[in-house]
C-alpha cells in the first residue's frame, strides 16, 4: 500500500463525459486528447475550479473518497476539518458546481458510497482513534445530517453499497494490526445494522458491488488478489489473483466486467496496469499498460467508459485516462492536478470527478475533433 499522505486540501477534478475518438494502447502524458488516427481525437479544456476542503490522513494510495448520486447530481467528497481535524463529507452540486454543504462525521473520514435508491450516503471513519475501532456515517442526502452511526470493526476504508438489496459492504483494513481476522461488514440499509462479518484474506481495502448479479469484488492489498464474494450467502465464491499492490476496483454491470488498477513498481513503470477482469469466469481476460501509476477507477455503464488516474512515478502533475470498455484502448488523457488518486462518474450527465491533492476542482469540457 502506497503511503504517501495527501497533503493540506484535497480536490475533485470533473470532467465531462469524453466522446468516442480514436484508440490508442499508451496515453500521451502531455496533452489533454487521443492520439489521432485517422478520427477526430478527444481534446479537453478546463472551464472551472471548485475549492474543497483540506485532507487529512486518507493515504494516496486507498481511493473511494469520493461518490455520486446521479439521481441528485449531488458528489460527496470526505475531508478533513481544517480547525477540528474531524472529518467531515463535502457535498457538491454537479449543476452549479459549488459545496452546498458540509457533514461532519467523525475521525479518519475515508470511503464514500451512495445508494442513489434511498438518497443515503454511508461514510467509513475511526470512531475510536486511540484503538482504531471503526463505524460508518449514515447520512440523509435530503438534509445533509447523520442519522445514524453503525459499528463496524478496525480501521474501516472502503464501503459500496447494493441499491437492489439496499446491502451496504465495508472494507475493514487494519485488523490484522489489531489481532483480528480480516473481514467484510454487512450492514442493512433498513435497519442500519451490522447483519455479518464475512472473513476475508488479510488487509481488505478497496470494495465494489455488481448489483445485477449480486456479487461484491474487494481488494486485498497484501495479498494481490480480488476477493469475489457472493451477496446471496455471504461467502467468498472466488479469488482473482492481479498483480503486485492493487489499489481501485470498479464494475459495469452491464457486460460484467471489473476493472482493477495495479502498480509495481518493483519492477518497472511499463508493469502498471488496469486489469480486466470477467464476471463470469473470475479470470483475468485483459491487462491495458497505463503510463502512470493508476489509482482509482470507475466505469460509466451507460457508455461503456473507464475512467482510471494517477500520476507517472515521481511526477506531481498527473492525469485521468479515458479507456474504452469495447477494445480495453486508452482514448484519451486530460492533466487533473496534483497526485490525483480516486475518480467518480455521474453515468447521467457523463461528468467524472478526480480527487487530487491541488486543493481545487478542475472542470474539464471535452469534444470530439
Amino acid at each position: 500500500m502506497r503511503s504517501v499522505q495527501r497533503g493540506v486540501t484535497v480536490a475533485a477534478a470533473l470532467i465531462a463525459g469524453l466522446i468516442p475518438a480514436a484508440t490508442s494502447t499508451a496515453a500521451p502524458l502531455g496533452a489533454s486528447s487521443a492520439r489521432a488516427t485517422g478520427r477526430a481525437a478527444t481534446s479537453c479544456s478546463t472551464v472551472a475550479t471548485i475549492p474543497v476542503g483540506p485532507a487529512g490522513n486518507v493515504s494516496v494510495g486507498i481511493p473511494g473518497v469520493s461518490a455520486v448520486n446521479p439521481r441528485t447530481g449531488k458528489v460527496y467528497v470526505s475531508s478533513i476539518n481544517p480547525s477540528t481535524g474531524a472529518g467531515q463529507v463535502e457535498v457538491i452540486n454537479g449543476t452549479t458546481n459549488t459545496v452546498v454543504a458540509t457533514v461532519p462525521v467523525g475521525d479518519s473520514a475515508t470511503g464514500v458510497a451512495v445508494n442513489p435508491r434511498t438518497n443515503t450516503i454511508y461514510v467509513t471513519f475511526r470512531s475510536n482513534p486511540s484503538t482504531g475501532a471503526g463505524a460508518v456515517a449514515v447520512i440523509n442526502g435530503t438534509t445533509n445530517t447523520v442519522v445514524a452511526t453503525v459499528p463496524v470493526s478496525f480501521g474501516p476504508s472502503g464501503v459500496a453499497v447494493n441499491p437492489r438489496t439496499n446491502k451496504i459492504y465495508v472494507a475493514n483494513t487494519n485488523q490484522v494490526f489489531h489481532r483480528s481476522k480480516s473481514t467484510v461488514s454487512v450492514i442493512s440499509g433498513r435497519t442500519n445494522k451490522v447483519i455479518a462479518a464475512i472473513p476475508v484474506i488479510s488487509s481488505p481495502t478497496a470494495v465494489a458491488v455488481n448489483p445485477r448479479t449480486n456479487k461484491i469484488y474487494v481488494i486485498s492489498q497484501t495479498s494481490n488478489a480480488v476477493q469475489v464474494i457472493s451477496g446471496r450467502t455471504s461467502k467468498v465464491v472466488a479469488r482473482v489473483r492481479v498483480g503486485f499492490t492493487p489499489a481501485g476496483v470498479a464494475v459495469n454491470p452491464r457486460t460484467n466486467k471489473i476493472y482493477v488498477t495495479f502498480d509495481n513498481i518493483a519492477a518497472s513503470l511499463h508493469h502498471n496496469k488496469v486489469l480486466v477482469i470477467s464476471g463470469r469466469a473470475n479470470t483475468v481476460v485483459a491487462r491495458i499498460p497505463v503510463s502512470i501509476i493508476p489509482g482509482g477507477v470507475a466505469v460509466n455503464p451507460r457508455i461503456n467508459k473507464i475512467y482510471a488516474v494517477g500520476s507517472p512515478l515521481g511526477v506531481r502533475g498527473g492525469f485521468l485516462l479515458v479507456i474504452s470498455g469495447r477494445t480495453n484502448h486508452v482514448l484519451a488523457t486530460a492533466p487533473a492536478g496534483g497526485l490525483p488518486f480516486d475518480t467518480a462518474v455521474n453515468p447521467r450527465t457523463r461528468v467524472i470527478y478526480v480527487t487530487n491533492d491541488d486543493g481545487n476542482t478542475v472542470v474539464f469540457t471535452c469534444r470530439r475533433g
